[in-house]
């Protein structure tokens, strides 16, 4: 049997494969449109006009379905190992299900609203899904050391973790220089008051967003070990 057929492994690669695509396209399309810079525009610049926001918006809404899966995946993985062998809280892994389904809102959120048609709503959805995208991952990256050995390897245990160290330091200047922005055009300036804020806050933005794509990579061997199966029963 081929590796991306075995469990749902193939859930983790869609996601990485199709986010990842969803972010460069955009940037690519908006680029060549030049609706943005080439140095690191925010990724909500490049789906902030037409034809790029249509794209940005659809791709987007189908990484949160496929987000909302693989995190669904993973909690009843987690779950069912747990009932097993009793190696991480049922209340811990609750939480990290509804960090996760809040992420995957705000990224809806992200893509429903540009952020040049209605900012306050576009900000507030991508302040949800980054806070908690980046707690998501680290608390996985905690109940991953606490399952070893069942699941993940310790090699595995530890990139994650690194993942997210890496997202988490990256999003306090995406948070706090973003504050410092002033002005709400795609285009900037080197001679812009606020440039450097807005390329601090930029950079470290597009850290953040990859390095919780690329955390779904790390999942990719757990899932080759179970299936979810949906039973039908009839009320009566």
């Amino acid at each position: 049997m081929l590796w991306f057929k075995q469990g749902l492994c193939f859930l983790p690669v869609f996601l990485v494969i199709w986010s990842s695509f969803t972010f460069i396209t955009t940037y690519i399309i908006a680029l060549f449109r030049h609706d943005v810079d080439v140095i690191f525009p925010y990724i909500s610049d490049t789906g902030a006009n037409p034809p790029e926001s249509c794209i940005f918006g659809l791709m987007t809404f189908i990484s949160a379905c496929a987000g909302t899966a693989t995190i669904y995946a993973r909690y009843k993985f987690m779950e069912k190992l747990n009932e097993e062998r009793r190696v991480v809280k049922p209340s811990l892994n609750n939480a990290t299900l509804c960090l996760g389904m809040m992420s995957c809102l705000g990224m809806c959120i992200v893509a429903t609203f540009q952020e040049t048609a209605v900012t306050i709503v576009h900000d507030l959805g991508a302040l949800m899904f980054f806070v908690s995208g980046v707690l998501y991952i680290i608390l996985q990256s905690v109940m991953s050391f606490q399952a070893y050995p069942f699941g993940s390897s310790k090699n595995v245990c530890r990139a994650r973790m690194g993942i997210a160290v890496l997202a988490a330091v990256a999003f306090f200047p995406t948070a706090i220089c973003a504050f410092f922005v002033k002005q709400t055009t795609l285009h900037r300036n080197l001679d812009d008051e606020d440039y450097p804020f807005h390329i601090t806050s930029a950079v470290c933005e597009w850290v953040v967003a990859f390095s919780f794509v690329c955390f779904f990579l790390t999942y990719i061997d757990d899932f080759k070990l179970f299936n979810l199966r949906v039973r039908t029963e009839l009320a009566e």
